[in-house]
């Protein structure tokens, strides 16, 4: 591996910056709404599925227990 010095360095480093394609801001308030929205559903789909098998075991354990 080719050693450069810490001057060149941070000259490779800025001009790989420079290619970065910043998000506007509408972009990442989108993105956030969407994240918080996805976040949401998560939350309601497992919170359905930990009282489906709740109620179930719980039929099953009043009839056999």
């Amino acid at each position: 591996m080719a050693t450069s010095n810490p001057i060149q360095f941070i000259q490779q480093v800025r001009a790989e910056v420079a290619k970065v394609i910043w998000p506007t801001r509408r972009e990442v308030l989108l993105t956030t709404v969407m994240v918080f929205i996805m976040a949401a559903l998560t939350a309601v789909f497992f919170a359905l599925v930990d009282l489906l098998i709740r109620t179930g075991l719980q039929g099953i354990l009043g009839i056999f227990g």
